[in-house]
């Protein structure tokens, strides 16, 4: 297809640090005034906007030949989700709470009815609310304990700034209580009465706790807690007793946490342990003292300890589950009698659940591959565990587990409307050899009549960072490649925690190449085992996993025949040397700190995407961004697209789509990110030549 597509401008800029001068020629994509963007997508620069939706229309004119096949996706994608689908009630007192979407619906209502059952209550219309809307995006939907009020947070724009308001749900009429610039997360105190809830500093960062009292003006709201620290963010929670209120501040390796008698919204908060750099850790309470998951003194793959309620600092901390490598303790929840941990040994969850009785048993799963959650649950003295289960073959399962008498009795099983059989799939486990000889485990789903002779396509997913780990789950937009012969597969790469803290710090900072390297080693390994061939594979990562590709892709791009990038974090090292940006600062743990650390510098420089864009052949690439995006600003992706405009030397398809109208996670409504997603498997099966 002959289309020309578009050229950013080049005005040159430098930059001098730690000796060296870099010149960037398209630094001017970065609105000086991005806070205000953030707030008003309207006052965006008339160059900068001229530009992004000149890449639109080019995206667009790419697409429209494609017109037919996305929407023969979308539909096929659509008609695998309930339209009309609900979660499981879950009970509180009189009452039971869930979520439901209506027939054709993009946003969820907020429902209850009694407890035995009874006519339902419709408490929050995600559909009515959103109308009229271009963007439109629920944080919160709390009841209040005493089940009068309903605080909820809705952004607008896809910028993550929520406006806080509160329903009276005797008259189905929000009070006057509204505040602006909320971080999203609430937490009602025990009176009823009063709220806790994040605030962000000009800067987009959540630094600070305020306490509202229904009935005033939120000009009046004390704040309880301002962190000084620009590298730590606050968030706030509530123990599943409800007795405690916590206030967490944490970057992505050190934490602190203080704790409020939730009786007493005015009282003094209490300190558990003061930050110390590395030392990770959450709390709970259970049994009389507090229940902490640390990876102190030397726990890397953390334990579990108890700690008296009057004296909670660390050197009264006693062991319950000692530190044992290799099995990554990921979480803890309490019940009046029961408390359960959820593990992870060689990238496979389980469930470990221990009496008052100290007696400990584990939940048993029979798949070799799959993924768990625990659920949560609004009472405290029950013997009920909800959690769900998934693998890649089986749709999603909601379990209630009775912890004393150790029946698991399910509740509900996704349905999947135009059918599936899991028998029709295969989902393997296999490992592959990194350049070092370390060993990355892959997961795979393909059609058991796909012929594994090196010809099928197919999709590697990757992300590798922050310690998070990719779940072998199901999903259902992907069946849509699985099932024109696709072989779907998930590199679990250095930099998550598949295989245990040491697995994340071996792809971060220093070892971040680690990352890369293993995904590379995936699908060569790939290739070699004949589930593909080189140029048939389609790369796809979203945000740090968008860097990725975009290393990847700079690395070694004779393997895939096409990339899919979802706002990719690419300009690493120019974010991590801008200390103004929301993440820059509580993301040096994770990088490494440029501005003061020559080496940090010379690190990131080597391997930033961006900066290492050069006169080679690429991949055909399709590349989406968020006007509105606080976590990777808009011109991260802008800039990539431009600099491999001006470098590559090839002709393959570069399409850059910009969400002028959301933030980080695209469209919000649940179709509408359907859409999305068809658009880029429309694209991924164009140019892998897989008819649709």
């Amino acid at each position: 297809m002959s289309i020309t597509p578009p050229r950013a401008e080049r005005h040159p800029t430098t930059d001098t640090r730690h000796g060296q001068t870099r010149t960037d020629d398209y630094a001017w994509l970065r609105d000086d005034n991005w806070q205000q963007v953030m707030r008003d997508p309207n006052v965006l620069q008339a160059d900068i906007r001229a530009y992004l939706e000149a890449e639109n229309v080019y995206t667009d004119t790419i697409l429209a030949p494609l017109e037919g096949d996305i929407e023969a996706l979308f539909e096929e994608m659509k008609g695998r989700i309930k339209q009309d689908d609900s979660s499981v009630p879950l009970p509180d007192g009189p009452w039971a709470y869930y979520r439901r979407y209506r027939d054709g619906g993009e946003h969820p209502l907020f429902c209850r009815q009694p407890r035995d059952g009874g006519e339902e209550a419709l408490m929050f219309d995600g559909d009515a609310e959103a109308k009229g809307q271009a963007y439109f995006k629920l944080a919160a939907c709390e009841h209040s304990p005493d089940h009068r009020y309903l605080a909820h947070a809705a952004d607008l724009n896809g910028s993550e700034i929520y406006t806080l308001k509160v329903r009276d749900l005797e008259s189905g009429q929000d009070l006057q209580d509204a505040i602006e610039g909320v971080h999203g997360a609430v937490e009602w105190s025990n009176d009823s009465r009063t709220l806790f809830y994040t605030v962000l500093d000009d800067n987009h960062r959540p630094c600070a706790v305020r306490r509202h009292v229904l009935g005033t003006s939120a000009d009046d709201d004390v704040e309880i807690y301002r962190e000084p620290d620009p590298g730590f963010f606050v968030s706030i929670s509530k123990t599943e007793s409800r007795r405690f209120m916590m206030i967490s501040a944490h970057d992505h390796q050190t934490s602190e946490v203080w704790v409020l008698d939730t009786y007493d919204p005015a009282g003094d908060w209490q300190l558990i342990s003061a930050r110390d750099p590395g030392h990770e850790y959450d709390v709970t309470d259970w049994n009389g003292a507090f229940l902490i998951r640390t990876n102190g003194d030397g726990a890397e793959d953390f334990k579990v300890v108890a700690a008296p309620y009057d004296v909670p600092s660390r050197e009264n901390w006693t062991d319950l589950v000692a530190h044992e490598a290799g099995r990554l303790i990921l979480g803890v929840q309490a019940f009046g009698s029961y408390w359960v941990r959820m593990e992870r040994v060689d990238a496979l969850p389980s469930l470990m659940i221990t009496g008052l009785d100290g007696n400990i048993h584990a939940v048993a799963f029979d798949e070799d591959a799959y993924a768990l959650g625990m659920g949560g649950s609004y009472e405290f003295e029950t013997t009920s565990l909800r959690f769900s289960y998934s693998s890649m073959t089986t749709p999603e399962q909601t379990f209630d587990y009775d912890m004393a008498t150790r029946v698991r009795t399910l509740l509900k099983e996704q349905e999947v409307p135009s059918g599936h059989k899991a028998e029709n799939y295969v989902t393997r486990r296999i490992q592959v050899s990194a350049p070092d000889g370390e060993t990355v485990p892959v997961s795979l789903l393909y059609r058991k009549e796909t012929i594994l002779d090196g010809n099928a396509p197919c999709l590697l997913y990757g992300y590798g960072a922050y310690g998070m780990s990719m779940p072998a789950s199901f999903s259902t937009a992907r069946l849509s490649l699985v099932d024109r012969g696709f072989v779907y597969a998930i590199a679990h790469i250095r930099g998550g925690m598949e295989k245990g803290y040491r697995w994340y710090k071996a792809g971060r900072a220093e070892q971040k190449t680690n990352t890369f390297t293993d995904f590379i080693a995936a699908g060569e390994a790939l290739v070699a085992g004949g589930f593909t061939s080189k140029g048939r594979i389609a790369a796809h990562g979203g945000s740090a996993g968008g860097m990725l590709m975009g290393a990847v892709a700079n690395m070694a791009p004779e393997l895939f025949g096409a990339v899919a990038a979802d706002v990719p974090f690419v300009d690493v090292l120019n974010t991590m040397l801008d200390d103004t940006l929301p993440l820059t600062p509580p993301e040096w743990p994770e990088w490494g700190n440029p501005i003061d650390d020559a080496e940090a510098f010379a690190r990131i420089a080597a391997y930033s995407p961006y900066d290492n864009v050069s006169a080679q052949n690429y991949p055909h690439i399709y590349v989406t961004a968020g006007l509105t995006d606080p976590r990777v600003t808009y011109w991260e992706p802008a800039k990539w697209v431009a600099r491999l405009r001006e470098l590559k030397t090839d002709a393959n398809t570069l399409c850059l789509k910009t969400n002028m109208d959301a933030g980080h996670g695209g469209a919000a409504g649940r179709f509408q990110r359907l859409k999305e997603t068809a658009e880029i498997y429309a694209f991924v099966l164009s140019f892998l030549s897989v008819r649709v």
